[in-house]
């Protein structure tokens, strides 16, 4: 099966460059990320690595605090990140690490893999949520090199998936080092897959903590003084639609209502402006500067990294992904932050830290426009209580120094 796999993966590198410029017209590569997916960096590096992959944003967010203890540790002399995505790319930029940089991971070809462990020379390799490069574990193996998973997230769905080539997957399963799993149906698909070791460490993106400063929330709540404040967080297509119909209803008895849209991939800006334009909405970016106007309706942060300042502003929070069959997004971020939760019934992918909230009261499924409504406009000038708050900080801290003790032992 690997055989099959390699010339599989080889075969894409050949017509990889129709892809790659069809990736480059939609702005979903640059120049940079290509180059790095084939290995080929501008200067040498000549120190070992402790190397996290950590595919997008969501992954790389819930291991910064990990680099930050990373960071401190004076052992250490070069931390490296690789993501595929150019948005979490960005977010990396903003960090200001001393001795951690990030690449791009390279095309999961035999050549291309033995050549990133030759250049990077990691210590050991700690995979992120659900990342699993059969060439890649493979040659990390034969290297002798620990691998981890690290707030491991098997869905059933993907589970299915590697059932259909069962002796394959227990082939590449089995050569993890470790695997710390997210949540228990995670460790009972690990098990079935051939994962020999397994440790219960908790979810890592219950871990958080407020990047407001005191400076920064004074002038927020200057600039969205005159409005009442609700968010509606990773939308995808479609559900800005929803979103649009929901304000304009809530409107008719909130004259000061104001909606800020923050969506999962900020490409769609131009798309989403325009459908809201088109339903006589009036919209102001972020990165525009402007100064919120009288009329304003929806105020749409079409940057990276900056979802938490707008969550400080509100009680409510309609989080994305629900509504259409993707499985949902992650909402420990505005709950961190005193929101209320509201999602529509598609929630399979979080469906443990849902059900954390719902126990706690923190958060409602529910398709039902009218519900919905009714509970935005109760909960605008209302705020979950502090100790709701602390308790996932509590939980937070606890599962980040769990997690970071286990990982500690392999490096």
């Amino acid at each position: 099966m690997y055989f099959i796999y390699r010339v599989f993966t080889n075969l894409i590198i050949l017509i990889s460059p129709i892809i790659i410029l069809f990736r480059l017209i939609k702005k979903k590569e640059e120049f940079l990320s290509v180059s790095e997916k084939f290995c080929i960096y501008s200067k040498k590096n000549n120190l070992k690595s402790i190397w996290f992959h950590a595919a997008s944003v969501g992954e790389l967010i819930s291991i910064l605090p990990i680099i930050d203890k990373l960071e401190r540790n004076k052992k250490i002399k070069q931390i490296l990140i690789t993501t595929t995505t150019l948005s979490s790319s960005k977010i990396f930029q903003k960090k200001k690490f001393k001795k951690t940089h990030h690449k791009y991971y390279p095309l999961d070809t035999n050549f291309l893999t033995n050549k990133f462990i030759r250049v990077w020379k990691p210590q050991i390799a700690i995979f992120v949520d659900s990342e699993i490069w059969p060439n890649m574990i493979e040659n990390l193996y034969f290297k002798k090199i620990p691998i981890v998973l690290l707030n491991a997230r098997i869905t059933r769905k993907s589970f299915n998936r590697w059932n259909l080539v069962q002796n394959f997957a227990e082939t590449i399963f089995s050569k993890i080092s470790l695997a710390l799993p997210s949540n228990l149906e995670t460790k009972m698909f690990l098990k079935k897959l051939g994962v020999k070791k397994i440790k219960i460490a908790g979810n890592l993106k219950y871990y958080g903590k407020s990047k407001i400063n005191f400076k920064d929330k004074i002038n927020l709540n200057k600039k969205f003084n005159n409005f009442k404040v609700w968010c509606a967080a990773s939308t995808h297509n479609s559900e800005e639609i929803f979103i649009s119909k929901l304000h304009k209803d809530l409107k008719k008895n909130e004259k000061k209502l104001l909606t800020i849209i923050i969506p999962r991939h900020i490409n769609r800006s131009k798309n989403i402006i325009n459908n809201l334009e088109n339903d006589n909405l009036n919209v102001i970016t972020y990165s525009s500067g402007k100064k919120l106007k009288k009329d304003t309706d929806i105020y749409l942060v079409d940057t990276y990294g900056e979802a938490s300042r707008f969550y400080s502003l509100s009680n409510v929070t309609f989080m994305g992904g629900s509504m259409i069959k993707h499985g949902g997004q992650n909402p420990l971020e505005p709950a961190r932050l005193g929101n209320y939760i509201i999602s529509g019934p598609n929630i399979e992918n979080f469906k443990e830290i849902y059900k954390f909230l719902e126990k706690n009261r923190m958060s409602i499924r529910t398709s039902n426009t009218t519900k919905i409504k009714k509970i935005i406009s109760m909960r605008l000038n209302k705020k979950l209580s502090n100790s709701n708050k602390k308790k996932i900080f509590r939980i937070g801290d606890k599962i980040l120094n769990k997690n970071f003790s286990y990982i500690s032992k392999y490096i």
